[in-house]
């Protein structure tokens, strides 16, 4: 696992858009990963205006999307039934798995999955 990379939760980058200086930080220097699922959830707000839907856009280019395949769904099917979560966090975590990159998220349903590291991250 190499230190520069990183997956991050949709909670984080929503935090980040929002101006929290300490994911500012965290994120800093750290290639970021996102999953599909993650560019889902931004952009499924109903009040999304002109200005945060750039915001957004522009913090997306400067992300990797990892987008699904047949490793990521299989490893998801197994998360959400060994760990019963979400189909989003299923996802997410089974790109973090897929690409052996930590996951950085305050969403404590991803502290049971053994299969990868996560960094808590509280408010």
């Amino acid at each position: 696992m190499n230190g520069n990379r990183i997956l991050a939760d949709t909670n984080i980058i929503i935090y980040l858009l929002s101006g929290n200086q300490q994911v500012s930080e965290l994120l800093e220097n750290k290639k970021v990963y996102l999953s599909f699922i993650t560019e889902v959830e931004l952009f499924s707000s109903k009040t999304l205006n002109n200005a945060e839907i750039k915001l957004i856009n522009g913090l997306l280019e400067q992300c990797i999307i990892v987008d699904i395949n047949s490793f990521i769904k299989q490893d998801a099917i197994l998360f959400r039934k060994k760990y019963n979560l979400k189909i989003p966090d299923a996802l997410i975590a089974a790109a973090a798995k897929y690409h052996n990159l930590p996951i950085i998220t305050s969403d404590s349903a991803f502290k049971k999955i053994s299969e990868i590291n996560i960094i808590f991250f509280e408010l």
